[in-house]
């Protein structure tokens, strides 16, 4: 008789053992000569060495699955315990759009055919732009393609800034310290993330650093190696900014650039580095200019109307 201990890091204990531990009775169901017991994050299963060798190896589908979908389902523990196939949740993996799972399974995909292309550019490039009106998705799906090359392991962190411009209310007036200042600026950066990550691994990211989120100052000096880095509303840099920004790229670094330039904040929109740089790097080869438009809004069917009436104003 032998004793194997699995680990089940950074999971939803109760989405994996289900609600009253339904699942992990459903697997010791399996293994009716296992003595299997859970204690916090930890799985011991005691019994004949084969028994508990197969039950390692099923476990550890069972976690690798719910990494990858963010969900497991009773039917899905069935199915890969019985080995009647993968649990996986329909077909849309196999999909040219699908990008990847989101929170409760959820399938996020490229939803438009500018979306489509900047999922693919990714592939062949190491800088996007994506330009275009609010509502379009560009940097809803810049952030799912870089959570995507995280969960690949082909970046090992993703880096969010956007610059902190003074929209109507100066910094220096509203409550808090620096991080409860900026925050607000930040807010939807956050809101895709948690479309696409459980929270209990989200906040795990966020402390050990795999993922952060800061304005564009904080990257002045940095060297962005092996990261997925997302420069958002860049129409509101300067010329200086955003070349400080495009110049920390490192080794084996992807840098995506969002921005609608007809939302420019600075008190002189000629100023703005986006405009500039969409201008100065055209044709170098490794950099990819991906222009949204309202054909590719996928908020509320108004928002559509409202751009094109105010792009015709």
């Amino acid at each position: 008789m032998i004793e194997k201990l699995i680990y089940l890091e950074s999971i939803d204990l109760i989405e994996f053992l289900g609600v009253k531990n339904v699942k992990l009775d459903i697997i010791k169901a399996h293994f009716p000569k296992l003595k299997i017991v859970a204690r916090g994050n930890w799985l011991k299963a005691m019994g004949d060495a084969e028994e508990v060798a197969v039950f390692e190896e099923k476990v550890n589908q069972l976690i690798e699955h719910y990494h990858q979908h963010n969900v497991l389902k009773e039917t899905a523990v069935i199915e890969m315990l019985m080995g009647s196939g993968h649990g996986i949740i329909g077909e849309s993996g196999q999909e040219n759009d699908f990008i990847l799972f989101g929170v409760s399974g959820k399938p996020i995909k490229a939803r438009t055919e500018n979306q489509r292309k900047m999922v693919e550019a990714y592939d062949f490039n190491d800088l996007l732009f994506a330009v275009g009106p609010a509502g379009s998705g560009k940097t809803y799906t810049a952030i799912a393609l870089a959570v995507r090359a995280l969960k690949r392991k082909v970046v090992k962190r993703i880096i969010l800034s956007r610059p902190a411009v003074e929209a109507g209310e100066k910094l220096g007036f509203l409550p808090g310290d620096m991080k409860e200042k900026i925050d607000p600026y930040l807010q939807p950066l956050y809101d895709a993330l948690m479309d696409m990550i459980p929270a209990v691994k989200l906040k795990e990211y966020m402390e050990n650093g795999t993922i952060q989120i800061a304005p564009l100052a904080f990257m002045r000096g940095r060297t962005l190696n092996n990261a997925f880095v997302i420069l958002d509303e860049a129409q509101n840099t300067t010329t200086n900014q955003l070349k400080m920004f495009l110049t920390r790229m490192g080794d084996q670094a992807k840098f995506v650039v969002t921005g609608d330039v007809t939302q420019i904040d600075l008190p002189n929109p000629q100023n703005s580095g986006l405009v500039q740089a969409m201008r100065i790097l055209k044709g170098i080869k490794g950099i990819e200019r991906i222009k949204f438009t309202v054909k590719d809004i996928v908020r509320h069917r108004l928002v559509q109307d409202i751009v094109e009436a105010y792009d015709k104003e």
